[in-house]
């Protein structure tokens, strides 16, 4: 009998002391997680270019700390810094307005077709 409290003790008290380092080491790993994030929140690209080349980064440019497109982003067209004007939209790095243009008629390298002409966005629109 006492040989089975004995038992039940050390079973309980092995079974406490595995739960106890199951949140320990839940506490290490929050912890490093937690410092990975920070890590990543305090990298730009003004200080690592190489980070706007992955996979979900907006561009491969980096213009004033952000990962954009130059070939594609409005504020940024071509350069950073170049703004496209209202109504217009970068195509290819260069501004355009795609009502007029009849190379990128209503968006980016939509052509109209020889003779026709851009208007409000659509070929030959009359």
């Amino acid at each position: 009998m006492f040989d089975l409290i004995i038992a039940t003790i050390a079973i309980l008290a092995a079974t406490s002391l595995a739960d106890f380092d199951e949140k320990q080491t839940s506490l290490r790993g929050l912890s490093r997680f937690l410092a990975q994030q920070n890590l990543k929140a305090n990298v730009t690209c003004d200080n690592f270019p190489r980070i706007c080349r992955l996979t979900n980064s907006p561009g491969p440019d980096c213009c004033k700390k952000r990962c954009v497109n130059v070939k594609t982003d409005r504020m940024n067209c071509g350069m950073c810094g170049y703004k496209c004007k209202y109504g217009e939209i970068c195509c290819k790095g260069q501004c355009v307005n795609a009502s007029f243009d009849k190379r990128n008629c209503g968006g980016c390298n939509k052509r109209c077709k020889k003779g026709e002409f851009c208007v409000y966005g659509m070929c030959n629109y009359a």
